[in-house]
């Protein structure tokens, strides 16, 4: 248990019904003990992951000031540019030494969830930058489709129908990310971290990170491994949501990054969620006699923001002031 399974996903675009039972079958044995894999055969292509690292390194060379234009703490729906510390994965450590970009499903002003201010719903705040706004968003598409078949695979192998997650993935509020990790020496102090240890809360991420290395995952016997970066793959795990659908049967598993020495670390993960409204509950097939459903149904936008309100300081306040 040292060493994250890597699965082929070709076969999840041919025809052949043999090949994606394959897949599934490998999915489900790393999601019940590991809760995380390598993925490769996906459609995303180097080009575009050149053009995304070189414009993550653009848009986080900009002076602060300039950033801050669409600073994420002045908004309802969490979009924009989060400065370095605004995070404390780790309650037990200081905020984490990273700087973030966030982005969601695109809902101008006038959409009626807006209007209605429902939470996590509303319009991306994009930096001025060429190019940036078009090139975000056709990723943003690209990777939830990703996401989405993945999930399929998934219901395949928890027995369930096919499109279950499809259905729930109507208008989600999944986020893609791009993440500024500065070198270690700048920390404020020997115990910042990166990303202190922490799960993740929804239901499945997708990372791809730099050469730079720094994520550890926490095994079943409680030791930090390296995820080292592998060319032409992404990373993939599963989030507290799932573990939640699952009855923990799929585990979410801790996980971190510990800044490297000298160099800038960036990466992107693409958090798959569903539609706000969604109603998590166990399983039909996670549970049974002697083996009862462990969690209370509760609905994704409810189970986000409670995780939210844990980890930023600025979302506590906006929801001591409602």
């Amino acid at each position: 248990m040292d060493t994250l399974p890597i699965i082929d996903i070709a076969p999840l675009y041919a025809a052949d019904r043999d090949g994606w039972l394959g897949v599934a079958q490998a999915i489900d044995r790393a999601c019940r003990q590991w809760g995380f894999f390598y993925i490769k055969g996906h459609p995303i292509s180097p080009q575009r992951i050149e053009a995304l690292q070189q414009a993550a390194k653009t848009f986080f060379a900009q002076p602060l000031a300039d950033k801050l234009g669409i600073d994420i703490t002045q908004t309802r729906h969490h979009r924009g540019y989060g400065a370095i510390a605004t995070e404390q994965l780790d309650p037990s450590l200081p905020s984490d030494l990273k700087e973030t970009f966030d982005m969601g499903l695109h809902l101008p002003a006038e959409h009626p969830d807006v209007l209605a201010e429902k939470p996590l719903r509303g319009p991306n705040r994009h930096p001025q930058l060429p190019g940036w706004q078009t090139l975000m968003e056709t990723h943003y598409q690209d990777m939830q489709a990703l996401a989405q078949t993945l999930l399929r695979a998934i219901a395949l192998a928890l027995d369930i129908d096919e499109d279950f997650f499809d259905q729930r993935f109507e208008d989600p509020v999944s986020v893609l990310r791009m993440i500024h990790y500065p070198p270690r020496q700048t920390a404020s102090s020997p115990e910042q971290q990166g990303a202190g240890a922490h799960t993740d809360y929804g239901c499945v991420t997708l990372l791809y990170q730099d050469s730079a290395g720094g994520l550890q995952v926490r095994n079943v016997d409680g030791q930090w491994i390296d995820a080292p970066p592998i060319d032409g793959t992404f990373v993939v795990n599963l989030g507290d949501m799932m573990a939640r659908w699952s009855n923990d049967q799929y585990v979410s598993t801790p996980h971190r990054v510990i800044s490297p020495l000298g160099i800038d670390r960036y990466s992107m993960p693409f958090f798959a969620e569903p539609h706000p409204d969604t109603r998590i509950e166990c399983l039909p097939g996670c549970q049974g006699i002697g083996n009862p459903a462990k969690y209370p149904p509760t609905t994704c936008a409810e189970f986000l923001l409670s995780r939210f309100a844990d980890t930023y300081a600025y979302r506590r306040e906006q929801a001591e002031a409602i």
